[in-house]
Order: structure tokens, then C-alpha cells, then sequence
């Protein structure tokens, strides 16, 4: 009999534990991975936690890269998401985590100019997106937008996506890096808990919940379809670190 296979470990480093991983969990566990939580705010102990894991994923939140006066833990998780990458270790951000990983190799994150971004549609891959673990959402696939910072391309970096409104949503750092401005994950049972969270930001640029909920409802699937697919090749790249 064929012994199975070792699991391998995943840290998800959380902002705020309603931005969670979603339908990123599930699909992490087929995949033979065991997943720890691990609230930033909360856990001095996070970068340590994060170091040496088989794949680190950084979650989304509320707060600006260029606020570490406020949050000092950002410089923290800014170095060690920095010295993943450097060495070659898996690593994939959403929303706030692709500010950091810009951040973390060199590039400007700042406050986007043309307003918040806020809604589902789709994005425009570029060549090298769409032969890339993005290549689910060609054919204009919405995601979920939610955020009004924007980031430079780092160094290096190839540009996989962007849109009308910010050029940069989407890049890769070698095939270990894969940084998302965009929300895959976001379920309409777990986006939920988002609207509550959110309901002064929502009010304050005119955005109706229950057009988001329709639009959660219509859209979810085909980009969970994505996801899939991004993961699988993600994880299919990086499977012998």
C-alpha cells in the first residue's frame, strides 16, 4: 500500500478575522494542507509563525502599508513577507497582502488617486497574466474590488492584471510570488460579514449592500472557478520548495 502523502503547513496572516480565507480554505485542505490562523493584532508571535511555513498567504484589511505609525506590527510583517520572497519561499497576497508584498520588494503603496474601487467586474490580464494561474479569469470574469490604495510594480515583478480604474492589480515575483489587489475568495455567505463590518464605509460612498449581495450571488461562482484554477497552478509551481 502506498503511504500517503505528508501535509504540508500554510499560515494565513489575518488583519481582521471577518477577512478570512474563505473558499481558499477548503480548496488549501484538499490540497493537503493544514491551515493556521494567525491574527496579526493579536500575535506577537506572527512573523515567527510565518518564517518557515510550506506557504504563506496575507489577507486583506482595513489599514494602509504606510500606517506602521499606528501599526507597528506592519514593519514586522513587512520584513518577513520581505525575506520570503527573496528566498524563494511560497507566498500569495490579497487585497492589503499585495500592498505588502509590493511594499516588501521596494515599490510605493499609496492612496489611489482615481477614488475607491468598489464593486464586482472584471479585469484585463495582460499576455502574461493570461499564461499565468490567473488564466481562470480571462473571458471577463468579475471579482470582488474593495479598496482605494494602489501600489507601483515592484522590481522584478511581472504585471499579470488591471483594470480601468488602477492599472496594477495583479503580479508575480518569480512563480513564488503572486500578489492580488482583487478578492477571489469572497463567498456570499462569508461577504456577510463584510457588509456589517463595512456599513459606515459602504453608506459613505453611496454603496448599496444589496446591490453587493446580488452581485456576490451572481458573480461567486465563476471566479471560485478561477480560483481553483489559480490555486492548482500555484501550488503545482511551487510544489517541490
Amino acid at each position: 500500500m502506498t503511504a500517503p502523502l505528508p501535509r504540508r503547513r500554510a499560515v494565513a496572516l489575518c488583519h481582521v478575522s471577518f477577512e478570512d480565507l474563505d473558499a481558499i480554505g477548503p480548496l488549501l485542505a484538499d490540497a493537503g494542507y493544514d491551515i493556521e490562523m494567525v491574527e496579526i493584532p493579536v500575535r506577537p508571535d506572527f512573523a515567527e509563525r510565518a518564517r518557515d511555513v510550506d506557504l504563506l498567504v496575507v489577507l486583506g484589511g482595513p489599514i494602509g502599508v504606510y500606517e506602521a505609525a499606528d501599526f507597528p506590527f506592519l514593519v514586522d510583517e513587512i520584513a518577513v513577507v520581505r525575506e520570503r520572497l527573496l528566498a524563494g519561499r511560497p507566498t500569495l497576497g490579497i487585497c492589503l497582502g499585495s500592498q505588502v508584498m509590493a511594499a516588501a520588494l521596494g515599490a510605493r503603496v499609496y492612496a489611489g488617486t482615481n477614488g475607491k474601487e468598489l464593486g464586482w467586474k472584471p479585469l484585463a490580464l495582460t499576455a502574461a497574466g493570461a499564461d499565468s494561474p490567473l488564466r481562470g479569469l480571462a473571458g471577463e470574469v468579475p471579482v470582488l474590488h474593495w479598496h482605494g490604495d494602489t501600489f507601483d510594480l515592484p522590481e522584478g515583478a511581472t504585471l499579470l492584471a488591471g483594470s480601468d480604474q488602477y492599472p496594477h492589480q495583479a503580479f508575480a515575483f518569480g512563480s513564488h510570488g503572486l500578489a492580488l489587489q482583487f478578492h477571489i475568495e469572497g463567498s456570499p455567505a462569508g461577504l456577510e460579514r463584510w457588509y456589517v463590518a463595512h456599513v459606515g464605509e459602504l453608506a459613505g460612498v453611496g454603496m448599496p449592500i444589496a446591490k453587493l449581495r446580488e452581485q456576490a450571488l451572481a458573480f461567486a461562482p465563476a471566479a471560485h472557478a478561477a480560483l481553483r484554477t489559480m490555486l492548482a497552478d500555484f501550488l503545482a509551481a511551487n510544489a517541490a520548495r
